[in-house]
């Protein structure tokens, strides 16, 4: 464009020295071309690009009007390069200073023009400079307006469209990387809601503060929360409450009242923001001062201003957390199908098998008699291992049941099948754990007790399960031999629910049982409200 404006330039006047204003041009534009994405150096480089345009425009006219050419075509010849800085606001999609470049170069061009003498008479008042400088000026405001508007449309094309091919591979290549790195907090809902309550204690004083997010049956669960004490947190959307309120209308709300069920009173500041990915609301923080008036609008603002970006990861944690549920569980179903349909049914064959030859020995052969009956019992153990892995692979947490409920029918189901008394202590609150929490809990579980009916020749199990959300506890004790003495199968049994319990943050305890026996123990958070019942199992078997 600079070539051309300086052909266009030496036809108009004739003049070398006018080429002045086109070097005067690239050293206005040089910077914005070195350092094209520095918000201050690029933007100040165009605007120099205009003025120097609408002076050497005016000035260029002028001289060509002098040398006997038409007037305005001095303007015609110089006016072209307009378009470059306004092109590259658009291509920067930087519409708004594409407009005050225009603005900029309107202004220069008609100040420039009153100041200039041609004849006698001011630029401005000369036939024909107006109108050259119109003409360019709207071609350029047209050409903006119409990048503009080419924008919304691809925008709009590209959102309503199916992403093509090529974006599936991409999107599913990065799930499978971000898999591979799991169990880790990259796509950790609990990890995630815990970083974020740290970033907000540096802009926002809080006495206490969670992050909630939605669960089944209009409910809320506690993904992570910070304070002195263990909060009963408000859970429900249908409630009279702030936090009913935020999730309903996706905007930040205060009030003078705590969020927890039940609170001692005084003066307390609660903040609630939603947590916003797209138009879906994926969680809420909740932040509490013991202190009126804690949150003034600068507040939230900083508060949001962590939030924002805080919920899309959010949503892909708890996204990612579900594609992985789903996942496991059809997994998990799968297996269960194959086991069933394949070696169980070949297993009591065998065994139907077996009763054939029991009832065709006769009595002289008493020897093989008591092998086939031998052979006979381990089939039938064989089995009942069969059915009773089948079991713990379709147990899953009933949305309504609960935790407790699918921990107490698992151990009374093992324990019928091992012969061992069952000793129940079921506790759990209406609240809810997520859904992954509840899933890892329950496996955790069922090891242990499948540990204590196979390995450690117990007589009683004795089960307790705790559920106060975030806080959750459960302990499965037996009176069985000691850990010490069991096999190596049930250390690797050990070994996977560590492995559970690290992945949900909770702390996993093995430890002798006296007189004997052994107890394990997961334990989810903290309980300040009550003691932990770790001893009832030794009471109730001494």
């Amino acid at each position: 464009m600079l070539a051309l404006v300086a052909v266009l330039t030496l036809f108009a006047t004739r003049e070398l020295a006018q080429l002045l204003w086109i070097a005067l041009l690239a050293v206005a534009g040089l910077p914005a071309l070195l350092a094209p994405q520095h918000r201050i150096i690029a933007p100040l480089s165009r605007v120099a690009e205009v003025v120097v345009l609408g002076l050497a425009a005016s000035h260029v006219a002028a001289v060509a009007l002098v040398g006997g050419s038409i007037h305005g075509l001095g303007a015609s010849a110089v006016l072209p390069y307009l378009a470059v800085p306004v092109t590259v606001t658009a291509l920067r999609r930087r519409f708004r200073e594409g407009a005050g470049l225009l603005a900029v170069a309107a202004a220069t061009l008609l100040v420039s023009g009153a100041l200039t003498e041609v004849d006698g008479a001011r630029q401005i008042t000369q036939p024909g400079y107006l109108a050259v400088c119109a003409q360019w000026l709207i071609l350029a405001v047209l050409g903006l307006y119409a990048a503009r508007t080419l924008h919304r449309v691809m925008q709009a094309r590209g959102e309503g469209k199916p992403q093509p091919y090529a974006e599936a591979t991409r999107l599913l290549t990065q799930l499978r990387t971000v898999a591979r790195q799991l169990p880790g907090a990259t796509l950790d809902p609990g990890g995630i809601s815990e970083h974020l309550l740290e970033e907000l204690r540096n802009v926002a004083t809080s006495h206490r503060a969670a992050v909630l997010s939605a669960s089944g049956g209009g409910r809320l669960v506690v993904l992570a929360q910070v304070g002195v004490d263990r909060v009963d947190w408000e859970t429900t959307l249908d409630a009279d409450s702030a936090i009913a309120d935020a999730w309903a209308s996706q905007q930040p709300q205060t009030a003078a009242r705590s969020q927890a069920r039940s609170h001692p009173g005084g003066d307390v500041s609660a903040l609630i923001v939603p947590l916003v990915a797209g138009v879906r609301t994926v969680g809420l923080v909740v932040l509490e001062a013991d202190a009126a008036h804690a949150y003034p609008s600068p507040v939230v603002s900083r508060v949001t201003a962590l939030t924002g970006p805080a919920a899309l990861r959010l949503e892909a944690a708890l996204l990612f957390d579900e594609v992985r549920s789903l996942a496991t569980n059809e997994e998990r179903q799968r297996l269960a199908r194959e086991i069933h349909d394949g070696v169980a049914q070949e297993l009591v064959m065998v065994g139907y098998g077996i009763d054939n030859a029991l009832a065709t020995v006769h009595d002289d052969a008493e020897e093989t008699a008591e092998s086939l009956r031998t052979l006979r019992a381990e089939v039938t153990r064989v089995i009942t291992e069969l059915r009773l892995s089948l079991f713990e692979l379709r147990s899953e947490v009933d949305r309504h049941g609960g935790l407790a409920a699918a921990i107490a029918e698992y151990a009374r189901t093992v324990g019928a099948s091992g012969g061992l008394r069952v000793h129940l202590s079921l506790d759990e609150s209406t609240a809810r754990l997520p859904a992954a929490t509840e899933a890892e809990l329950l496996r955790i579980a069922q090891e242990a007790v499948t540990n204590a009916r196979k390995h450690a020749g117990a007589s009683n199990l004795w089960v307790t399960c705790e559920v106060d959300p975030p806080y959750a506890q459960i302990e499965v004790s037996d009176d069985g031999q000691g850990i010490a003495d069991q096999r190596p199968d049930g250390r690797y049994g050990l070994a996977i629910m560590a492995e559970r319990a690290e992945r949900i943050r909770g702390r996993l305890e093995i430890r002798p049982r006296r007189p004997s026996g052994t107890t394990v123990a997961v334990v989810l958070g903290t309980s300040p409200r009550r003691d932990n019942v770790r001893g009832s199992a030794g009471a109730e078997g001494e």
